[in-house]
């Protein structure tokens, strides 16, 4: 389903906990040091392997950040599915499941994110989009049980403008700050988006 991050992934399970670590690692020197910080040195240090150890699995920083954001989006795939299993019945059950899941995600990279945009290769421009795809199909699938008076046309309206109001909070919330929590906006996000569609 997902393009590869551009390096061969672990097959071994104490491969793979390795491999978490130094993406843990990279996610956080991002998010409280931003790119100019992002070294191979102090993903290193921070995620306690060497150096080497990091080169042996990424060419370089690059090969590495597109890693942080091919992790995101399993993350943010995985998040959304998990909640719209779970979520109440109902429409307010499905929206509200679906914006607090990627506001969830995305609480998590709000000084990464735009770091990630920056300079995206052609596959990683993909991947990202056929995440978003991904997503919106999954709500629309837990949302047409519930459409008898709501056009799929207003509940797809509905998904897209969620993900897209979510990307722009991620990449921009540090410049242009709404005073919100996560939380806080995913609520606000849910009660809009269910007086657009009750209107629809």
């Amino acid at each position: 389903m997902s393009a590869q991050p551009g390096f061969r992934p672990p097959q071994q399970a104490r491969s793979q906990e390795s491999l978490q670590k130094v993406l843990t690692a990279a996610e956080h020197v991002l998010n409280t040091g931003g790119i100019d910080e992002f070294t191979i040195a102090s993903v290193a240090e921070h995620a306690g392997v060497s150096v080497g150890a990091i080169y042996r699995r990424f060419t370089g920083k690059e090969q590495l950040i597109s890693a942080v954001k091919h992790h995101l989006l399993e993350q943010l795939e995985t998040g959304v599915t998990d909640a719209l299993h779970a979520a109440p019945a109902g429409l307010h059950g499905i929206f509200s499941a679906f914006t607090h899941a990627m506001a969830h995600t995305f609480s998590g990279y709000t000084r990464a994110f735009p770091q990630l945009l920056n300079g995206q290769s052609a596959q990683g421009l993909e991947r990202g989009l056929q995440a978003l795809e991904t997503i919106q199909q999954a709500v629309l699938a837990a949302a047409d049980p519930y459409l008898d008076d709501i056009t799929r046309e207003a509940a797809q309206f509905a998904a897209r403008t969620i993900i897209g109001s979510c990307v722009h909070r991620a990449a921009t919330c540090h410049s242009w700050p709404d005073g919100l929590t996560w939380p806080a906006w995913a609520d606000a996000t849910t009660e809009m988006t269910m007086t657009y569609l009750k209107s629809s």
